[in-house]
């Protein structure tokens, strides 16, 4: 079975195309639908709400061995899920999600402690982002016009429409949409954005062997660079084309690419590579 973790502000039913081809390939998939909303499993500054709610779902599934896959925010989550329950976990993929370590987790530790963090990361453009339209047509016509949901997959854009978006509850009469993930939340897990990973891994070893696929434009990627990321997969990282939202790009070979490290993780455990 796969737990799958989505990124942040991307509900789970946004990636239904990469679910479908992983069931396809006889796989189950779980996942939870929104992290950070549930006020059982707030925000807060190390994540560890949300990583509870993540365990929450692994302790409820009878597998006894599970594959954690995360999109960005999601592999971390998957990280510190994996140390907290490693028995639990046959292996790890992440999928554009660069760890932080070094002079850089640094820079983000003071810039947690001072308040700064809208600064260096998009917390303070979630907050403004447009979350509201007349209705269903309208919001697509609004993303489809922006050259970053351009180079989705069709199929993707139209569950990140119909699933990313909910009836506003202001409007009586049930066609304006807001966005389901809401902007303040976003905005929060961008500022209390774990640091300390590198270290947390080696408290508390994730149980299984580590993939990383990258997107070979993602500006994630460059900013905060693979030299942790190399440690911990053991140099298991692979590229796609496409930019930190590659899993959206190019869903099908997404799929593929998954379903490779997961046969190659396989190996490792069976000590045949």
């Amino acid at each position: 079975m796969i737990v799958f973790s989505h990124a942040n502000s991307y509900s789970a039913s946004t990636y239904r195309q990469l679910f479908d081809g992983w069931r396809a390939a006889g796989h189950e998939v779980a996942a939870v639908e929104d992290f950070g909303h549930d006020t059982q499993f707030p925000v807060d500054r190390r994540w560890r709400g949300m990583t509870q709610q993540l365990t929450a779902l692994i302790d409820g599934l009878l597998q006894p061995r599970l594959w954690l896959v995360g999109h960005s925010m999601g592999g971390y989550l998957s990280l510190l899920a994996a140390g907290q329950r490693p028995e639990r976990v046959r292996g790890i993929v992440l999928l554009d999600s660069p760890v932080l370590h070094g002079w850089k987790a640094g820079l983000i530790s003071v810039a947690k402690a001072t308040g700064q963090m809208g600064r260096l990361s998009p917390a303070a453009v979630a907050v403004k982002r447009r979350d509201r339209w007349p209705d269903l047509g309208e919001a697509h016509r609004h993303f489809a016009a922006k050259s970053m949901f351009a180079r989705w997959h069709p199929a993707i854009l139209n569950d990140y429409i119909h699933h990313g978006t909910e009836q506003d509850p202001a409007d009586r009469s049930g066609k304006t949409r807001r966005l389901k993930f809401r902007p303040e939340i976003e905005a929060e897990i961008y500022s209390t954005v774990p640091h300390r990973l590198v270290p947390y891994l080696r408290l508390h070893p994730p149980g299984g062997p580590v993939a990383f696929i990258a997107g070979t434009r993602s500006r994630e990627v460059r900013q905060v660079g693979l030299a942790a990321t190399h440690r911990i997969t053991q140099g298991r990282i692979s590229w796609m084309e496409g930019s930190h939202l590659f899993p959206f790009e190019q869903p099908e070979e997404t799929v593929r690419e998954v379903l490779k490290w997961m046969q190659r993780l396989d190996a490792v455990i069976a000590g045949k590579e």
